[in-house]
């Protein structure tokens, strides 16, 4: 069966702020030592299995020309460019119907455009499992990660270890969704054994998901139908902007996975992160022996577990301990390490005050 791709970028990465802007945000910027994007990255990692015309990204129409630019080989009627954000499930239905449309029957893989992985060979060695699981009747299959820490800022995905997937030796059953935990909560979801971080990665038939929108999601299935009957005719963006606009806005894991049946995963532990914040640089960057994490024009004196980012203009620190700097162009950011979840009052307090260039 042929294998497609789905990669979703059109989030803005507030938490990247200064870096991440409103007409730049994190998908389309480097964070890594060779200089490739993120967005560059995730379809660089997935181009063994998946063949460039057969991924989709969607995105909004802002972002387009960006996407054309650092992805060349993307064919344009491939790039989905969305109305209105209404969250995964129309984002991930919209591209369904594409694919069902030029292709009929496919997997499909569906992957944030914001994530780092380390080890690609057994990141693909997952994907390949999950695609033959998804192959088999109607099952969704989800890519859940091994949890290293008790870590709060994830969902949680329980899963029975005793039940294993005959087609693949990798495969659960899905037991339940579980929401952010508290600590405690969470240090008892890792000693189990039982719980994996949920990634946001999922693979199946395009006749699966579609099948379970129909059921689970009826009025939404209902526009997408009109959507799909309406790609290559003269009122195809007419049509996507009547019907998406009025979908409502709701989770994939929410409107779908909570819900249907046949949901397996497949345990994953091939370095992933998520990159949620501006302190995922100290986990997939080489620290110095001060363990800063250094990038620019900069001169450290007595300052350790910082995180300094900067460009041509020479940022001198003097006595710091933890703490990250970013500097751009229009604005400099200082912000103690345990206070990153904050950034986004940031650009809460630019919009309050309307000084929109720096959002």
């Amino acid at each position: 069966m042929v294998k497609t791709a789905l990669i979703m970028a059109g989030g803005r990465g507030e938490r990247f702020w200064p870096k991440s802007r409103k007409n730049l945000p994190k998908q389309f910027l480097s964070l890594t030592s060779d200089g490739k994007t993120m967005i560059q990255l995730t379809v660089e990692r997935i181009s063994p299995v998946v063949s460039l015309e057969n991924i989709y990204i969607s995105t909004n129409t802002s972002y387009k020309k960006l996407v054309m630019e650092q992805l060349p080989g993307i064919p344009e009627e491939n790039i989905l460019c969305e109305p209105v954000g209404r969250n995964t499930a129309p984002c991930i239905g919209l591209a369904a119907v594409h694919i069902r449309k030029k292709l009929g029957d496919a997997i499909m893989m569906v992957l944030p455009s914001d994530h780092l992985i380390k080890n690609n060979v057994m990141f693909l060695d997952v994907l390949r499992d999950a695609a033959t699981a998804a192959e088999e009747n109607t099952n969704l299959v989800t890519i859940g990660i091994t949890p290293s820490y008790p870590e709060t800022g994830y969902g949680y995905i329980q899963f029975d270890s005793q039940n294993l997937k005959e087609c693949t030796s990798r495969a659960y059953k899905v037991v339940n969704f579980k929401e952010k935990p508290d600590l405690s909560t969470a240090k008892e979801y890792v000693a189990s054994g039982d719980y994996l971080w949920n990634s946001g990665m999922f693979i199946w038939k395009v006749s699966s998901i579609l099948s379970n929108m129909e059921n689970l999601m009826p009025a939404m299935y209902d526009g997408l139908i009109k959507i799909e009957n309406s790609i290559g005719t003269t009122d195809q963006e007419q049509v996507l902007e009547s019907e998406f606009i009025n979908f409502k806005s709701e989770s994939i894991d929410y409107g779908i996975m909570e819900h249907a049946k046949d949901i397996y995963i497949i345990p994953g532990a091939f370095g992933w992160d998520d990159v949620g914040s501006w302190l995922a640089l100290e986990r997939i960057n080489s620290t110095n022996e001060f363990g800063n994490v250094v990038n620019g024009n900069v001169i450290s004196i007595d300052t350790k577990n910082s995180i300094i980012h900067g460009n041509e203009k020479l940022i001198a620190t003097v006595g710091l301990k933890d703490i990250i700097i970013i500097d751009t162009e229009d604005a400099l950011l200082i912000c103690d390490k345990d206070s990153t979840q904050d950034i986004k009052k940031v650009i809460e307090n630019l919009k309050i005050c309307n000084r929109n260039e720096y959002i």
